[in-house]
């Protein structure tokens, strides 16, 4: 087979998982995709909401994580997200990006990764090759683009740091509700 056919057919299988998966209203058929057919690693008690936007392969997802609505995970280079966090609706993780100042326009990255016990805000956004230490919490609409240390709290954009969580983390994360709705099951 030729390079373009094969690369027609790997388009083929992010526009079904991104477009008509993603809207699947059952979390049991979504899993069964995104880990038999887009050969993501999901642990556990994990769940993938609708609407997640995916590129890349190189995706790994620990045991009791959130994915909520319109997510954008972007694995080109890489995407690690460990145990036990939330992640809110309309997040973007982007692990590949534009070098403004090259002529060419090419591109760079980084493996964003993401520790336990972290809480990251709707509408945030993390920028290649972050590295989010365990318990620590990204306001809402925060553009992250350094490495945040375990437990800090930063907001705003850039985001810095404003202030560090308690270390006392008791909860687990996990959230299956009907459909695209509200209401747990």
């Amino acid at each position: 087979m030729s390079n373009r056919f094969i690369s027609f057919l790997r388009g083929c299988k992010f526009y079904i998982a991104t477009h008509w998966v993603a809207n699947l209203p059952s979390f049991r058929l979504r899993h069964w995709y995104y880990r038999h057919i887009m050969h993501y690693s999901i642990g556990s008690e994990s769940s993938l909401h609708m609407g997640l936007f995916i590129t890349g392969q190189n995706i790994e997802i620990g045991n009791n994580v959130v994915v909520n609505r319109k997510v954008y995970l972007d694995g080109r280079i890489g995407i690690t997200i460990k145990n036990n966090i939330s992640i809110s609706p309309e997040v973007y993780i982007v692990s590949m990006e534009h070098d403004p100042n090259d002529p060419m326009f090419a591109t760079r990255g980084g493996v964003v990764t993401i520790d336990d016990n972290v809480w990251i805000g709707a509408r945030a956004m993390i920028l290649p090759g972050v590295h989010i230490g365990e318990g620590a919490v990204v306001a809402a609409s925060a553009v992250v683009t350094k490495d945040v240390e375990p437990y800090q709290i930063v907001a705003g954009v850039p985001a810095r740091p404003i202030g560090n969580r308690s270390r006392r983390v008791d909860y687990r994360c996990t959230y299956f509700p009907w459909f695209d709705t509200d209401i747990q099951r």
